[in-house]
């Protein structure tokens, strides 16, 4: 261990004397408010900008694209924050900083491949340099199997299965991704939340106004089903196996008649399903459409105390 002691030379160099320790002065939160601020402008100039930004591009721009894809990677900053409201900001300067870091790096080789090959690309591993002690410091687990990008961040108490975590991704607290599943750049998946088997979370980066997939705290979604092109899947909901659901997608209550798109409300418990087709020129009905279906609605406790083959049991 360092000792943190030096020996005065007078009166006597038998006596120790401590040096005074100046106290850890941590940056107040308008600090760092004002640092993020500074750095989300760096990243809107560089943006618009963009055709002039390269793999030679040097200096301050690199410096901010690569310290905000570290935030993102430490889970500092985020692509979406929910607001007290419920309602969720997107962060549309951190997508720019991902965006841009394609033009500003280069393609390389990445070990790890099976057979002991590699891939080609311009993200590295977020466990690119992990060992032993970096891995139990994160508290989640990373069967083999499982890829995660660097700037997607990792919760303690995770459990990745042979699953796909694309950059940008916000993955929180004890939440299992289960085998075969993606999420995509930029989605949001809370605490507590399953991903089960096959499951496409999309992924968004450009158009820059389009919002990111957000799956709130608490929630389950069955087997091979695809949430898309920023649905927000509200907290403690249950999607059945097979559930697809897109911006246009009309997720109808069945005891109420209410329609919703792109968005599930809370504690719902949805199926796929389809509506009646209209009739066509010849008078006959028309084809049906694919809709979701909520069969029923249960609160906090029920969703907690009761298992997801009682909730999908009609």
């Amino acid at each position: 261990m360092e000792d943190d002691t030096e020996f005065a030379l007078t009166p006597s160099p038998q006596i120790p004397k401590k040096r005074s320790k100046s106290p850890q002065i941590l940056p107040s939160r308008e600090e760092i408010l004002m640092s993020l601020s500074a750095l989300e402008s760096t990243i809107n100039g560089a943006f618009e900008a963009r055709d002039g930004v390269s793999t030679s591009t040097r200096g301050e721009v690199r410096e901010a694209v690569d310290h905000a894809l570290e935030i993102l990677d430490k889970g500092e900053a985020r692509v979406a924050e929910r607001g007290t409201d419920g309602k969720w900001k997107v962060n549309q300067w951190l997508k720019k900083a991902v965006l841009l870091s394609f033009r500003l790096n280069d393609m390389g080789a990445i070990p790890g491949g099976p057979g002991k090959a590699t891939w080609w690309d311009k993200v590295p591993s977020k466990f690119d340099g992990w060992g032993e002690n970096r891995f139990r410091d994160a508290g989640f687990r990373a069967v083999p199997g499982a890829i995660v990008r660097r700037s997607a961040f990792i919760a303690r108490n995770v459990v990745l299965m042979p699953s796909f975590v694309n950059l940008g991704a916000y993955v929180d607290e004890s939440t299992m991704i289960d085998t075969w599943s993606t999420v995509g750049s930029c989605a949001q998946i809370g605490k507590r939340v399953h991903i089960s088997g096959g499951v496409g979370i999309g992924g968004v980066l450009e158009p820059l106004q389009a919002e990111p997939v957000i799956i709130e705290d608490d929630c389950f979604i069955g087997a091979r089903s695809e949430v898309a092109e920023g649905v927000i899947v509200r907290k403690g909901a249950v999607l059945s196996m097979g559930v697809f659901l897109g911006a246009s997608t009309k997720i109808v209550d069945r005891d109420t008649g209410e329609i919703f798109i792109g968005e599930v409300p809370e504690y719902s418990v949805v199926v796929p399903g389809a509506l009646p087709g209209k009739p066509m020129k010849n008078g006959q009905i028309g084809p049906s459409t694919a809709c979701a279906v909520i069969v029923k609605r249960v609160d906090e406790r029920t969703r907690s105390k009761t298992s997801i083959n009682e909730l999908l049991r009609d």
